[in-house]
């Protein structure tokens, strides 16, 4: 040892022995306490922290100091010596995890989780006390003689309620949430996400996040959804995966809301509970039936975005933008949706022509896009190899059930209303089909055997029956009363006389969902007489002719071969489903739509499945959202706000950007502020946008300002280059920091007054031709011509 790295002889009372570790900060001491006669280890900050920041230490570790926890090493304490800060910890004799995981590799899925639940009992302590960790790392664990985890080095936490005014950026990247990378407040969310990542090292053997570069690691956790890699022990199962994966869910919305969901999580993980016997009642079975649902990797994701799209549809708060951009997330479900708007059955509305979320929100209305959206969730995420034609089957027919009640409805509302009572009337068997397709197939085959009805083959089989266990995952996804009141079928008869206006919708619902199993069930020709002693049952209770409801079934039929067209959902030969859409010979007046489901090319809208990757495909989808612009804006009282967020899904769409941001000028303070935006965080990013326009004399204008004052059209491959990153204003550095970027000013009679900005990942990554920048022109100047006709 060299006299430069000679060992101190003491820190105020405690002898310090040898070095246990050393950090970016500080280092670590085995030392001896004389006066209790005990080791201790002792953490000194490094030689380079200012007065602010050693006084922002000693605060910070004094409050922790409070905590009392056996899976916390205490702090005992806090003093300075020779203008050094220090802390005095428990000492514990074991190896830290990232040592344990170095020299072990992976641990087995069991122990690894035992350890997590003491490290998530430590969290929970520290939660409770308004102490959020911000640090947690394997380095930060220590594992004791009895093996248990001991969290240790909160010397960065925070306290939630100190902290709303706290935006630094603190904590060790590869660990650190997106959120503590972008600089928000300390929230206990952001040990949640550094719980997940270290879980997953634990299961996986090596850091989730791999990286050298800490800022590269840093733009990585912001910009990409983390992945558990394909090498995990089989004993790994999707249960554990999917609870990992919701830990380090990227959008604090989606992930695992706190430190007791993770541990309930892995608590069923460790313990299933036993399958519930007779003598428990359906509510036990219930319980157990969710419990297993949410086993599977894609049940919590289907609930969050059925949660997510109800929500948002039932506010009186929120706008066209919001249910917009809650759809964009998902690239499937956009492309899918804009199908379906531009069948024949939306012409009335405008369908045929529509490029853009936004405009098909705007004309067809929160209800009917929210309908959608609902049904293609549940499709999108029920597909499965294995079933997959018996689950379109019962798709088609919820569908149709649907379509039916919505037909069967004199106003546009109702209609809307009744399509989701009907179809989710089907829930429970839905989703007993996918989840558990063997206990599904066991009670087709004894209803098909006469033995029992569906109710009491279901009681059997699973111990409740599918209107019970739909009514149970609605009350766990939080649906509306009333939506829950139309899902379940009414008891007995039809009533003689009209329904009570708070029974009509099951009513409906059920007499739509009879009418359904009439036209799935037995031959085409009987199918019209089927269908008119159904009507003759349901006629009183729900005011409507049979006439009538052969017309609703017609159209119902019309309407279901084009959504099954719009989708390429396409049946096995001989499908009983195909009965679902073949016009049987009867009172029938409409023609009967194609008797063969076949892919279908929508024209003139471009749709695409995945990501434009050519410029002709680029082109396609600029020029159909310029479309849709100018017939929104030909259109008497167009809203501002509709168009503009129409301009920047149709670039955030066919260019595949990563975030579109559009800014506006503050009158008050004179710079361009951003407003709104898709893609990426772009909500929380938007604010921090604040584009300077007047400088101080003698100071030359960042690369924003400067672009905005000039009017210059701009395409920033490399943000790093040295010219470049030199001239990037602090706010874009600590907020959005992308490595490429697009700037389309605005400017009326000279003076700049908006900024469409749009970014990618990857430096380079943002190809433009002539066509392709001419036509992004375009747009932009159809934002100009916006706010001059809006006045």
């Amino acid at each position: 040892m060299t006299a430069m790295q000679r060992v101190p002889a003491a820190v105020g009372r405690f002898e310090l022995r040898r070095m246990l570790g050393r950090g970016a900060q500080a280092t670590v001491w085995l030392a001896w306490d004389p006066r209790l006669e005990r080791e201790v280890a002792v953490k000194l900050l490094g030689a380079g922290g200012d007065s602010a920041a050693v006084g922002d230490w000693l605060h910070e570790a004094r409050n922790v100091s409070r905590l009392t926890h056996p899976h916390i090493v205490p702090v005992f304490e806090a003093d300075v010596h020779d203008g050094k800060p220090y802390l005095v910890f428990e000492y514990v004799a074991g190896p830290t995890l990232a040592e344990k995981l170095r020299q072990g590799g992976a641990l087995a899925p069991r122990i690894a989780v035992e350890l997590m639940q003491g490290v998530l009992d430590a969290l929970a302590a520290a939660h409770a006390a308004g102490v959020v960790h911000r640090d947690l790392k394997p380095s930060n664990i220590l594992i004791d003689a009895a093996g248990r985890a001991r969290v240790m080095d909160f010397g960065i936490a925070a306290r939630v309620r100190d902290g709303a005014g706290d935006r630094r950026i603190v904590g060790t990247p590869g660990y650190m949430s997106p959120e503590a990378a972008a600089g928000a407040a300390p929230a206990p969310s952001m040990d949640v996400f550094a719980a997940g990542m270290l879980l997953g090292e634990m299961l996986a053997g090596a850091p989730l996040l791999r990286e050298r570069d800490p800022h590269r690691a840093i733009r990585r956790v912001m910009r990409e959804d983390m992945a558990l890699p394909d090498t995990l022990s089989s004993q790994v199962d999707d249960a554990l995966r999917g609870t990992v994966l919701r830990a380090v869910a990227r959008d604090p919305a989606a992930r695992l809301p706190d430190v007791a969901a993770f541990q309930a999580a892995l608590n069923q993980w460790l313990r299933p509970e036993p399958v519930a016997d007779a003598g428990t009642g359906a509510t036990g079975t219930l319980d157990f039936l969710l419990r297993r649902m949410r086993h599977k990797t894609d049940f919590p994701a289907l609930s969050d975005a059925v949660n997510r799209i109800q929500r948002i549809a039932n506010s009186e708060n929120e706008s066209v933008g919001s249910l917009s951009a809650e759809i964009l997330k998902d690239i499937a479900l956009t492309n899918k949706l804009l199908r379906l708007v531009n069948t024949a059955h939306y012409t009335h509305a405008g369908g045929g022509s529509i490029s853009t979320i936004s405009r098909a929100v705007a004309l067809i209305g929160f209800a009917g896009i929210r309908n959608m959206a609902l049904s293609l969730v549940l499709l999108e995420h029920m597909s499965d190899k294995a079933q997959a034609n018996q689950l379109k089957e019962e798709f088609l027919r919820s569908l149709m059930a649907g379509m039916l009640a919505g037909e069967l409805c004199p106003s546009l509302r109702e209609s809307e209303e009744a399509f989701l009572g009907a179809m989710f009337q089907n829930l429970g068997r839905l989703l007993a089909q996918y989840y558990f397709p063997d206990e599904a197939n066991r009670i087709r085959d004894q209803v098909r055997a006469g033995d029992a009805n569906e109710i009491a083959a279901a009681l059997a089989v699973l111990g409740l029956s599918y209107e019970d266990l739909g009514a149970g995952v609605a009350r766990s996804w939080g649906l509306p009363e009333t939506l829950r009141r139309a899902m379940c079928r009414p008891a007995g008869d039809p009533p003689a006389r009209a329904a009570a206006p708070r029974d009509r919708g099951a009513w409906l619902g059920a007499a739509a969902n009879d009418l359904a199993d009439v036209m799935l069930q037995g031959d085409a020709a009987g199918a019209a007489q089927r269908i008119e002693d159904t009507a003759e049952r349901y006629a009183r209770a729900l005011a409507f002719a049979p006439k009538e409801v052969h017309a609703a079934a017609d159209r119902a039929r019309e309407r279901l071969a084009q959504t099954a067209r719009a989708l390429n959902l396409t049946l096995a030969p001989a499908s009983p489903a195909q009965r679902l859409i073949d016009a049987p010979p009867g009172p029938a007046t409409r023609p009967a739509p194609p008797d063969t489901l076949t892919p279908h090319e929508l024209q003139p809208t471009v749709v695409l499945d995945e990501a434009p990757h050519t410029p002709e495909q680029v082109a396609q989808l600029l020029v159909a959202g310029i479309q849709d612009v100018t017939n929104t804006m030909a259109s008497e009282g167009f809203k501002l706000n509709e168009v503009l967020r129409m301009i920047l899904e149709t670039m955030w769409r066919a260019l595949a950007f990563r975030r579109v941001l559009f800014c506006l000028r503050d009158p008050k303070t004179g710079e361009l502020v951003g407003r709104f935006g898709l893609g990426e965080g772009a909500d929380k990013l938007a604010p921090a946008m604040r584009v300077a326009l007047r400088f101080a004399p003698g100071s030359a204008p960042d690369l924003f300002g400067a672009v905005c004052l000039k009017g210059a059209d701009t395409l920033i491959a490399d943000a790093g280059a040295a010219p470049i990153a030199t001239r990037l204003p602090a706010w874009y550095r600590q907020s959005i920091d992308a490595p490429t970027f697009l700037l389309l000013p605005l400017a009326m009679k000279g003076a700049p007054f908006g900024l469409i900005y749009a970014d990618r990942a990857r430096a380079g990554a943002i190809e433009l031709g002539e066509k392709e920048l001419s036509l992004l022109r375009t747009l932009r100047n159809q934002a100009l011509m916006a706010f001059r006709q809006a006045g």
